[in-house]
């Protein structure tokens, strides 16, 4: 992975609705159910290394590599970011733990066999 200063960031088409979709609608499609009440299953080495390393470095891939939109950069009222994990919507792909420039995130397997049910595969 190279440092984002390096690209021209690109410019994606927005979704259709027909043949291209968000990737919440997407998430949707797999069925994924977790239990609200369970701990989240993926967890941090160091809090603070996606908004102070991986953001500064290489804007935080994280919310580019997710296929299911877990990972998101959000802003509060004076504008800092802070590094949110919507755990909910994961997939069990386990880029995250493969892809994190940082080695940072850590997948482990849900309590209770929540996630994605692809009845129809």
């Amino acid at each position: 992975m190279k440092k984002a200063r390096h690209f021209t960031p690109i410019d994606y088409p927005k979704p259709d609705g027909v043949l291209t979709f968000d990737k919440l609608t997407n998430v949707s499609f797999s069925n994924t159910n977790h239990e609200e009440d369970q701990p989240v299953h993926l967890q941090l080495a160091d809090a603070l290394i996606p908004v102070l390393v991986n953001l500064t470095d290489y804007d935080e891939p994280a919310q580019r590599y997710c296929p299911a939109g877990v990972y998101e950069i959000i802003r509060d009222e004076k504008g800092q970011p802070q590094f949110q994990i919507n755990a909910q919507n994961c997939v069990h792909c386990k880029t995250c733990d493969i892809k994190d420039p940082s080695q940072n995130i850590t997948w482990v397997c849900p309590e209770g066999g929540g996630g994605p049910n692809y009845g129809e595969m």
